[in-house]
């Protein structure tokens, strides 16, 4: 549990993740109220709860 709850709460724009439902994303934003809004295709957005994350496929490089 404590793992899973770092690993969403370390999410950032850019990682490829896959959602509890096996929709696979790239998170376009992460918001404050435990929302995240995930791509899913071009163009196509969808809001998620942060916490229904199950899997980071690809995490991005920090900006420097």
């Amino acid at each position: 549990v404590k793992e899973h709850a770092a690993m969403v709460t370390a999410l950032r724009r850019g990682d490829q993740v896959v959602t509890q439902g096996g929709i696979v994303g790239k998170v376009a934003k992460v918001k404050e109220d435990g929302e995240i809004e995930v791509e899913i295709a071009d163009g196509v957005k969808v809001r998620v709860i942060q916490s229904t994350i199950a899997t980071v496929l690809n995490k991005t490089e920090p900006a420097k």
